[in-house]
């Protein structure tokens, strides 16, 4: 840790009314408050809108400044954060958002009266906390799946089951977030022959809408951006037919690999211990389902954007697509076809083709590949759910298409 973060932590320490929230104090009087400058706070919201898509959008510097002031002048906000049947893994991704102290949403920006994971109360106060916040309007973000067999005994908090719980917690919710791959579809307790008839939040509130942010778990920078766009323009982000922010989930993890180039040419790791994987050759012969997963793994990463799994040299296994464990199984078997080059291709025949192509053939190839609008591409990376290699269980619903895209002209 460094020195002026060492003598930060001990001013907190010492003087607790600075991490306190005043009431009808703004975000931005709250930080400088605390000692953040408006230039590190300007660079944050700055980053923050980067990763919300809205700096794109706003098309200016001056009216991504103008977001920007919307964010220092939010009020604390209420957020209450349900764990049901699930391995926290997203509450533990969240909270390592940022590394700067500034970005800590969790803890600094958003009240949090009830969060199981985080929180101190238990027993009947931990009751009064869930009650308290549950009467009052908030944001509910939901992580884990509902299971609802034998009448929901998989999962019960405080002698209610996760079906109840979830019901009283989206009552006088403004917005609904499930947050995973678990909440989004029941993931890996869904999986067959799904034994707790684990189903994703959405199916339990069939009359409202919910925002999926899936992920086993999704990245904590992704999490953070969805939760401050809606507080930010107070309504939901443009999502696609999975009810997923096209933001994040709008463009195929294939379409931004680092290794893209290798797939293009040819070049495929064969076995993880060959020469072709120590050259970092694409890894889609071994099982990788980056062609059909919508995710910005590539571009946001990992830890502070230091990497990803096929970064690091592991294939995806598709974890922000519906009903993964079931359809993109096994994980290291290569899914039968991919999209690529505006027709349905194999990887052999891919293969073959770039290794017989002379060096006019192979520019050409590139070339008219790279004819294609970026409209084109938008709408295609915008619709969801390719052929992947296993089907969706019978007594599941299948994906939804995404009919409402429409071409953004670029």
């Amino acid at each position: 840790m460094k020195q002026d973060e060492r003598n930060q932590d001990c001013t907190a320490e010492i003087h607790p009314e600075l991490t306190t929230w005043k009431p009808g104090e703004t975000l931005g009087e709250h930080m400088e408050r605390r000692g953040v400058t408006r230039r590190e706070f300007n660079t944050w919201c700055l980053k923050l809108l980067g990763l919300m898509g809205v700096t794109a959008l706003c098309g200016s510097e001056a009216e991504a400044q103008e977001a920007a002031d919307k964010i220092a002048a939010m009020k604390r906000p209420v957020v209450m954060w349900l764990q049901l049947q699930e391995c926290t893994g997203c509450l533990e991704s969240t909270i390592r958002s940022y590394n700067e102290e500034i970005g800590n949403l969790v803890l600094s920006v958003v009240s949090m009266p009830y969060v199981e994971l985080l929180m101190a109360p238990s027993g009947a106060a931990a009751e009064k906390s869930f009650h308290d916040a549950a009467e009052q309007p908030h944001i509910l973000v939901v992580n884990g799946s509902v299971p609802v067999k034998e009448n929901g005994v998989y999962c019960m908090i405080g002698g209610e089951t996760a079906e109840t719980v979830l019901r009283r917690a989206a009552k006088n919710a403004t917005h609904v977030l499930a947050v995973g791959s678990c909440a989004y579809f029941g993931s890996i307790q869904a999986a067959r022959p799904n034994p707790t008839g684990a189903v994703g939040v959405r199916d339990i509130l069939t009359d409202i809408p919910v925002i999926n942010v899936p992920g086993c778990p999704p990245i904590g920078d992704v999490i953070t951006a969805v939760i401050m766009y809606i507080l930010t323009f107070e309504k939901v982000p443009p999502c696609d037919g999975e009810g997923r922010p096209l933001m994040a989930y709008g463009t195929r993890i294939h379409n931004n690999c680092q290794r893209r180039a290798h797939f293009d040419a040819g070049q495929f790791v064969n076995s993880f211990d060959d020469e072709n994987a120590c050259q970092g050759f694409c890894l889609y012969k071994m099982g990788c389902k980056g062609p059909n997963t919508f995710s910005p793994c590539p571009i946001v990463k990992w830890n502070g954007g230091v990497s990803f799994p096929i970064q690091s040299g592991h294939p995806c296994i598709g974890c922000t697509e519906l009903y993964f464990f079931d359809r993109m199984s096994p994980f290291y078997k290569t899914l039968p076809n991919i999209h690529g080059f505006g027709i349905e291709t194999s990887a052999n025949a891919v293969g073959i083709a770039a290794m017989a192509a002379a060096g006019v053939g192979i520019a050409a190839h590139i070339t008219g590949s790279a004819i294609r609008s970026r409209s084109q591409f938008r709408k295609e990376d915008a619709n969801v759910n390719l052929p992947a290699y296993g089907d969706v269980p019978k007594d599941r619903r299948p994906p939804k298409a995404d009919d409402h895209i429409t071409d953004t002209g670029e």
